[in-house]
C-alpha cells in the first residue's frame, strides 16, 4: 500500500510518499481502509522533533492523527464493529497515523461516521472538534447565559468552538483576521473582533465567564487576557508550550488543554452533526502524494483552512 512517512526528524522534506505492506490487525484492533485522515498543526511539530517528549514515535512514523474510513478487517476479540462500517477516529497519537490507504486502530478509539456529510469530510472533524469540546464544556464548564470569549476563531478548532459555545446558549466574542471574519460569524459569533484593527484587551469591555487562547501569540498577550475573564472565571489555553496564565487575586484559573481520544464526546458531535446543529468546513482535499507541500506551507505559515488528505485507493 502507499503511505506518506519519514525516517529521520526535521523539516517537511524528511516525508517519503513510499510502498509499505499492508498492516495486519492484532488483538483488539481494527483494519480501516482510509477515506482521508487531515492535517493537524501538530503532526508538524512530531515530524519536526519537537514532541519527542510527550509523544515519542518509534521511526519510521506515518503521521495523520485523525481518520475517516472503512472497516476492511478485524482483529482477535473485537466485538461490536463490523467489515464494512464506516467509522472516525483519533487515532494515539505515538502510533502511526492514517496518512495511508490502510490503518490499524484500536477498536475503542472508532465511532460511527456521520450520515450527513461525505466520509472523507468527516476526517476533519476528531482532533479539533474534541479539542473545542474538551476546553469549553470539560475545563472551561460553559453553560448558557455566560460569555466566552475565543481568541483565534478562524482557525479549525474556532470554528468548532464557535458553533460549540453558541450552541450551549452562550455569547460569543470571537477574535479573527479579515480572511476569516465572515466564517466566523456564519458560525454564530455574537461579536467578532478584528485584531489585526485593534487590541483584544481593548475590544473587550465586559467581563467574560470563559477566555478561550487558541492563537500562538505573545506571552505578554496571553497573560492580559486573564484579565479580561470575571472573578473567578478560567483562562483556557491549547497553546501548550505557553502556560495558561492566572490570577491569584480574582480567582481567575488558567487551564492548559492537551486533547484526548474520547468516543462517547466524538459520537456526540457526530450527533450534532447528523441534527444539522455542527457544520464540518473543508477548505481543501488533497491527494496523499501532495502531503509533504501541506506540512511545507503549514511550515511556511501559509496553510488557511482544513485541509483533508485521501488516499488515491479509497
Amino acid at each position: 500500500m502507499k503511505t506518506v512517512r519519514f525516517h529521520e526528524y526535521g523539516d517537511p522534506d524528511v516525508l517519503r510518499y513510499e510502498d509499505v505492506e499492508q498492516p495486519v490487525p492484532g488483538a483488539g484492533e481494527v483494519r480501516i481502509r482510509v477515506a482521508a485522515t487531515s492535517f493537524n498543526s501538530v503532526d508538524g511539530n512530531i515530524r519536526g522533533g519537537f514532541m519527542r517528549g510527550p509523544i515519542p514515535v518509534v521511526l519510521p512514523h506515518t503521521p495523520g492523527i485523525d481518520v475517516a474510513g472503512t472497516v476492511d478487517a478485524l482483529g482477535e476479540g473485537v466485538a461490536g464493529i463490523a467489515v464494512g462500517d464506516e467509522v472516525i477516529g483519533f487515532l494515539p497519537m505515538d502510533g502511526n497515523g492514517a496518512a495511508a490507504e490502510y490503518v490499524l486502530a484500536p477498536a475503542e478509539v472508532l465511532t460511527p461516521a456521520p450520515k450527513s456529510v461525505p466520509l472523507p469530510d468527516a476526517a476533519a472533524l476528531p482532533l479539533v472538534g474534541l479539542t473545542a469540546w474538551q476546553a469549553l464544556f470539560d475545563h472551561g464548564k460553559l453553560t448558557a447565559g455566560q460569555r466566552v470569549l475565543i481568541n483565534g476563531a478562524g482557525g479549525a478548532v474556532g470554528g468548532y468552538a464557535v458553533q460549540l459555545a453558541k450552541g450551549a446558549g452562550a455569547h460569543v466574542i470571537a477574535t479573527a483576521s479579515p480572511r476569516s471574519s465572515e466564517t466566523v460569524e456564519s458560525a454564530g459569533a455574537d461579536e467578532v473582533i478584528d485584531h489585526t484593527t485593534i487590541g483584544v484587551t481593548a475590544a473587550v469591555t465586559e467581563p467574560v465567564d470563559v477566555v478561550l487562547n487558541l492563537a500562538p501569540i505573545d506571552p505578554a498577550e496571553l497573560a492580559a487576557l486573564a484579565g479580561l475573564a470575571r472573578p473567578g472565571g478560567v483562562v483556557v489555553n491549547t497553546t501548550v508550550w505557553m502556560p495558561a496564565p492566572t490570577d491569584e487575586e480574582r480567582g481567575v484559573r488558567g487551564i492548559d488543554v492537551f486533547v484526548r481520544s474520547d468516543t462517547e464526546q466524538l459520537s456526540r458531535l457526530v450527533a450534532l452533526i447528523d441534527h444539522g446543529e455542527l457544520r464540518v468546513d473543508v477548505a481543501h482535499r488533497v491527494p496523499l502524494a501532495e502531503l509533504p507541500a501541506i506540512h511545507a506551507q503549514a511550515a511556511a505559515g501559509t496553510l488557511h483552512g482544513k485541509v483533508i488528505v485521501v488516499p488515491a485507493a479509497s
